[in-house]
């Protein structure tokens, strides 16, 4: 499995790439998995409050797990490390594991800057090997698109 972070700052286009990204990997008939940090405080949205899933949460379970149509949805109330969390979203053996944010965490990098200003607060996060403009993302994603092509085919993070 190669593994790939996606950091930057809010606003510089992660979710925008990682999101393509899906598309451009799956094309290349490789399977995808993504870890994404809840970097905007407190815990991410709960299903409706009406559910059974919520119902459980509230009457105490740690864990509810609801499985059906070819799909899972776990949720947890338990700190699990970064380790854990990898882990955990690698589970069905992807190809590739795209992990948005966890900017401290170690592991190859790709850095968004929506200026010079964000390159000088990140430049120093280990693993950087790649650095690319928000704007690119926008107005012309086929080079960040070959650089993935390549990263993926040359070996990337094992």
């Amino acid at each position: 499995m190669k593994t790939l972070h996606v950091t930057g700052f809010k606003n510089s286009g992660k979710t925008a790439l990682v999101s393509h990204w899906i598309t451009v990997l799956r094309s290349m008939g490789l399977e995808v998995a993504v870890l994404k940090h809840h970097g905007h405080g407190g815990a991410p949205e709960l299903p409706p409050a009406h559910t059974d899933t919520v119902q459980f949460l509230e009457a105490g379970a740690v864990s509810t797990l609801v499985a059906g149509g070819n799909m899972i949805q776990l949720i947890q109330q338990k700190w699990q490390s970064f380790e854990e969390l990898k882990s955990l979203a690698a589970s069905n053996q992807p190809d590739v594991l795209l992990i948005e944010g966890y900017k401290q965490e170690v592991g190859e990098k790709i850095a968004l800057l929506r200026n010079e200003g964000d390159w000088e607060d990140l430049k120093q996060l280990q693993g950087i090997i790649h650095k690319a403009c928000t704007e690119d993302i926008f107005a012309d994603i086929s080079s960040l698109d070959e650089w993935l092509q390549k990263w993926v085919q040359e070996g990337g993070d094992k």
